[in-house]
């Protein structure tokens, strides 16, 4: 007799070990992916402060990055008591929000004024805090208008 198979041990077997390597794993996977999804919301904020020092030079005016609320940013030409900016990636209300802005919050050590010659004017830090598991990413403004995520 030519019988092809598995025997009910074997395939026991395959899944006790299938079942120890997920219980191992999740953990880091899950782990992974808040760093990841705190790394990327950071790298979103960086472009959109990059976004007000453009603004800032080819408008030829002051442009402030002023946290709006806790889940987004707002900019502002003519400084920080000047006209909110609406454009590509805002809303009604000139926000722009972070992709996870349900789980992530945003805080700032100072509100940035980018120069028309794209300089920063204080120079800040702008913080992203995942409050689930305290994670942060910090993104910097220089004063020379340089913005780095770290």
């Amino acid at each position: 007799m030519n019988a092809r198979g598995f025997t009910l041990a074997e395939i026991i077997v395959v899944l006790a070990i299938t079942g120890a390597l997920a219980t191992l794993v999740t953990p880091a996977l899950s782990s992974y992916a808040r760093t990841a999804a705190l790394q990327a919301a950071a790298r979103e904020l960086a472009t959109s402060i990059n976004l007000g020092r453009q603004v800032a030079i080819s408008r030829n005016t002051t442009v402030c990055v002023e946290v709006a609320s806790l889940t987004n940013i707002r900019l502002r030409t003519g400084g920080c008591g000047g006209a909110i900016w609406t454009g590509p990636g805002t809303d009604g209300s000139g926000a722009i929000k972070i992709s996870d802005s349900s789980t992530l919050q945003i805080s700032t050590t100072a509100n940035v004024v980018f120069t028309n010659l794209g300089a920063a004017s204080p120079a800040g830090t702008y913080t992203l805090t995942n409050p689930v598991n305290n994670g942060t990413r910090t993104v910097v403004v220089a004063a020379t208008g340089r913005v780095s995520v770290r």
